[in-house]
């Protein structure tokens, strides 16, 4: 064989190996399918994507990215927020503790505390003694006393309070029992049946000053015009551990009494 056909048939031989690494036409389509696909053309600040060339805006969120990024929001709003109200709760329990709205009204009402066959604990003593000395300032002609019986018990708490009361001179005529009471809820709700055949809408009430804020509350939600007066010298100091102890438990009371209101 001549060197130029020799030369010839090697160039043949490399152009029938390369033609046979070339895609078929089936598979041109195929890849040309997908490159239309995933294509993108750069247009200003969009893109061009897809065969339709639909307009894709680089700094826009995906719909998907959009409704996650708005959950976690909601999410972090909710984790802080419930912290937040707990806290603002509990101060409002605090800052009523330290005021003492007293001021003329229809009535005094003493919120009971434990007594001991008709001798009042510290802490109602406590509070009827102020309960007193507003009855002794005019404020009120009037002073309802709260609290049922517990178990075992010969008086009730109101019974207590009466008999203390007359023994510091205030007359029987002057006073108002609600027996029934076993809560401050179950009381506020004696207090107004009680009250209910009067003209009384204004009310003066004595407490402990942690359990005053959820006791104007249900008070006003059985109609009343409530304010109230904290007693001064009670066990449970102001700013002692006792008293934080309580201003927790009220807070809870405050939040499971809320949805009762509405």
């Amino acid at each position: 064989m001549h060197g130029g056909e020799a030369r010839c048939h090697a160039r043949c031989m490399d152009d029938s190996r390369d033609t046979a690494r070339l895609p078929s036409d089936s598979n041109l389509q195929a890849m040309s399918s997908r490159v239309d696909r995933t294509a993108t053309v750069a247009s200003g600040d969009a893109w061009l994507e897809g065969p339709a060339g639909r307009i894709v805006d680089p700094d826009r969120p995906r719909a998907r990215s959009r409704k996650w990024a708005w959950f976690r929001s909601f999410l972090v709003l909710v984790v802080l927020a419930i912290p937040l109200f707990l806290l603002l709760v509990a101060g409002a329990v605090y800052w009523q503790a330290r005021t003492d709205e007293a001021r003329p009204a229809d009535a005094i009402v003493v919120l009971g505390a434990a007594q001991y066959n008709g001798r009042p604990s510290p802490v109602l003593s406590a509070r009827l003694d102020h309960a007193l000395a507003l009855y002794d300032r005019d404020l009120a002609p009037l002073i309802v006393l709260t609290g049922g019986r517990a178990g075992g018990d010969v008086y009730t708490e109101a019974e207590a309070g009466r008999l203390y009361l007359e023994e510091r001179g205030v007359p029987s005529s002057a006073m108002v029992l609600e027996n029934e009471g076993r809560d401050t809820l179950t009381s506020m709700e004696g207090v107004a049946a009680v009250l209910e055949d009067s003209n009384i809408t204004r009310l003066l009430l004595v407490s402990d000053g942690f359990h005053l804020l959820r006791s104007e509350l249900m008070a006003r939600h059985f109609g009343f015009e409530a304010y109230s007066s904290p007693a001064p010298d009670g066990p449970i100091r102001p700013w002692s551990g006792s008293e934080l102890a309580y201003v927790i438990r009220e807070t809870g009371g405050i939040l499971a009494f809320l949805p009762t209101m509405f």
